[in-house]
């Protein structure tokens, strides 16, 4: 795991609140290239110039390209894309990163029940198992954005849904913004984008009695990362390289402000089908039998307060649940 350890009082700055890394970074950051003394850096931290010096070794060590000479310190360049917790100020202390690991979703249940808080975030550079649904793989090369947001949200167990209802909604908002185009929600979980794949949400619960103790939604992202077949990213759609973190922040900026909605199933639902691709259109509803059947054939009506897909069919309505199978329009 690539994180540093909270600081303490005496680390991190007077009246900062901020690490020696982010403080560094956030100052280096206002001109970049130009130099700035260790020991204006010393003076704004409230720490020796020894400690400057070991956070600037620690930020190059990390790919930082922190330079030294004779007038101080200098970031060549500003835009570098990382994820650690630094990265992210006065609240780094709710993000855990690491270069590589399993799935991001896996780390969030062993945080969950080592009693993290509701709003951690974990993020990979890669994913080894990257978990898509039904068992499919999520393919996590690097310069994707993988991610998931630990939960910790007062709703029973029957509403669980609308939490991740609400997470697909800010996923597809910020790739809207962020690559400044057209992006689409697609029933169940992902997010379209120019009729390719672009995003995947996958959501865990674990509960006691009728409420949820704890929920991980992961996110699978293609941002700068080398594109699957039927897949679009960020990169390709804004025609430039794209900030992972500033798409992070963008995710977490949507959903604290969509998931106020959550409390409102009639708002979420509407809010769902508003962003959603393939409203009025034919489409068959196929099972998970062996081999698939079709299990309702009409046109898609969006999703319920249950997040439901439902179909309309001649003179009735069929509704499914994701775990029921797919929706496929032609």
């Amino acid at each position: 795991m690539v994180n540093e350890k909270r600081a303490d009082k005496k680390d991190s700055g007077s009246g900062t609140g901020l690490s020696t890394r982010a403080f560094i970074l956030s100052r280096l950051r206002r001109r970049p290239g130009e130099p700035v003394t260790g020991e204006s850096l010393a003076a704004g931290a409230g720490i020796s110039r020894v400690a400057v010096w070991k956070g600037v070794r620690a930020l190059v060590e990390a790919g930082y390209a922190v330079t030294s000479g004779p007038r101080g310190y200098s970031l060549e360049n500003a835009e570098n894309d990382f994820l650690y917790p630094w990265e992210f100020g006065e609240e780094e202390g709710r993000f855990r990163h690491f270069a590589v690991t399993d799935s991001t979703m896996n780390r969030a249940r062993e945080c969950a029940f080592a009693d993290a808080p509701g709003g951690t975030v974990i993020t990979a550079e890669t994913q080894t198992a990257g978990r898509g649904r039904n068992g499919k793989k999520w393919v996590s090369g690097k310069g994707g954005l993988f991610f998931t947001m630990l939960e910790r949200p007062l709703l029973s167990i029957a509403n669980y849904a609308l939490l991740a209802m609400a997470a697909h909604i800010a996923v597809c908002r910020a790739v809207r913004g962020v690559c400044r185009t057209d992006a689409f929600l697609r029933w169940p979980n992902d997010v379209y984008s120019g009729g390719k794949k672009t995003a995947g949400i996958l959501s865990d619960v674990y509960g006691e009695g009728d409420g949820v103790e704890w929920m991980a939604v992961g996110a699978g992202i293609n941002v700068n990362n080398h594109l699957p077949a039927g897949a679009s990213g960020c990169a390709s759609l804004a025609g430039r390289a794209v900030s992972r973190r500033d798409t992070l922040l963008a995710v977490l900026g949507e959903f604290s402000r969509v998931k106020r909605a959550a409390a409102d199933p009639g708002g979420i639902r509407d809010l769902w089908n508003y962003h959603a691709e393939g409203i009025g259109r034919q489409a068959v509803f196929v099972g998970k039998g062996k081999p698939q059947d079709i299990l309702a054939r009409g046109i898609f009506l969006g999703i319920d307060y249950s997040f439901r897909c439902m179909i309309q069919t001649g003179e009735e309505i069929a509704g499914f649940l994701p775990a029921q199978g797919s929706l496929v329009f032609y």
